[in-house]
């Protein structure tokens, strides 16, 4: 939850003024609804009404919706999703590491590109990565380094205390403008893509509904307090990515923690997204799938297929915004709600009906004004 998107809200607050932090709190609940409906439609009652869990990933869920369609369209359509989030995430870390080594190291005569081979050399062990224990050991490491930034941050923030002015808010704000700041805010908070797994892992799985609701209470109070703070030091010259902000000296010392953060931010998407591909490959009956030197086959691929994507998509920036727009909404809160109406409706109450509606509604309307705020920055930049 506390991912680089983090140190774009003070910007976001800049754009969008006290709505802006009306939808950091609005996120936090919609995404943590949206992760126990979707974790929801993993079990059904057996006779005795106990819940029994009758499918471990989204694939699974998203088969059983379409099953009267197609058995295997649903997991085809979640499956290929997923994977693009996912790689175009593992890609824009490697971009913002060359982009913070070019940054740290100015006088240095290499290219952000090379700095970007050299970001991709550090995290070639990644096709070793077995199991998600490993994966987890590093994403605790990844969230040390990260409160450290924000500790950063925030004590030179409180330095400047004597600055701060609430007339800085925005009563009112362009509605373009706010669309940029839905789409910082929403995203900061995504994380079903990795639930399934990771309910299925946990040694109290009935825990599940408590973690979530105590992960997303803490990430809104840190986001809202880290977003605050840094606007009210910096108000109209608040930049997009916060750190920019900073004195010299201290800038250089935080950009190579943020590349120490996007460097183990990479081996979570990187894990999830070979394991989706070759456990697709693997279900056939051909024992060759199923060996270890082919699933290092697959992660080398996907390795490789990151860096060339770093290296060879233009304007990789408002890529990544359009598809974030409509694979990070679509995973988010299009086919969760979708899926739980679909599964559980005999089950529901008005209520819950309608907030699954409305969920839906409203993860659609970001997903256009994403997609179309997107299209429009592509369409300007290729003239």
């Amino acid at each position: 939850f506390q991912g680089i998107f983090v140190l774009g809200l003070p910007y976001a607050l800049l754009h969008s003024g006290y709505s802006g932090l009306f939808l950091i709190i609005l996120s936090a609940a919609l995404c943590c609804y949206t992760g126990k409906i979707l974790i929801t439609c993993l079990y059904e009652e057996n006779e005795d009404g106990q819940l029994i869990r009758v499918r471990d990933t989204y694939e699974d869920i998203a088969n059983a919706c379409c099953k009267k369609l197609s058995c295997k369209l649903g997991g085809i359509v979640v499956n290929v999703t997923q994977v693009m989030e996912l790689i175009m995430t593992c890609t824009l870390y490697l971009v913002v590491s060359g982009n913070l080594l070019s940054h740290s190291f100015p006088y240095v005569p290499v290219t952000e590109k090379i700095w970007s081979v050299i970001a991709f050399v550090t995290v070639l062990p990644c096709v070793f990565i077995k199991t998600l224990k490993i994966v987890s050991k590093l994403s605790q490491l990844c969230s040390l380094v990260h409160f450290i930034i924000i500790l950063v941050v925030m004590t030179y923030c409180l330095t400047q205390i004597h600055q701060w002015s609430w007339a800085k808010f925005k009563l009112s704000t362009e509605f373009e403008d706010f669309l940029v700041s839905v789409g910082v805010i929403i995203f900061s908070y995504t994380s079903q893509i990795f639930l399934p797994t990771l309910e299925g892992n946990m040694k109290n799985p009935e825990e599940f509904r408590c973690m979530l609701n105590w992960t997303h209470l803490f990430a809104c109070v840190l986001k809202t307090t880290f977003a605050l703070t840094a606007f009210l030091t910096w108000g109209e010259e608040t930049k997009e990515v916060i750190t920019d902000n900073l004195p010299s000296f201290l800038q250089t010392l935080v950009n190579l923690w943020l590349l120490t953060k996007a460097l183990l931010s990479y081996p979570l998407p990187f894990f999830a997204a070979t394991e989706i591909v070759y456990a697709c490959i693997s279900r056939g009956h051909h024992s060759n799938y199923r060996s270890p030197l082919f699933a290092l086959g697959v992660r080398g691929s996907f390795v490789l297929l990151t860096l060339l994507m770093a290296m060879f998509i233009p304007h990789f920036a408002l890529l990544m915004g359009l598809t974030g727009s409509v694979t990070g909404a679509a995973m988010t809160f299009l086919l969760p709600s979708l899926f739980h109406l679909k599964l559980k409706w005999k089950k529901l109450s008005i209520l819950e009906k309608c907030a699954d509606i409305s969920v839906f509604i409203f993860g659609f309307l970001c997903s256009l004004a994403g997609i179309v705020c997107s299209i429009k920055g592509l369409l300007e930049v290729f003239g």
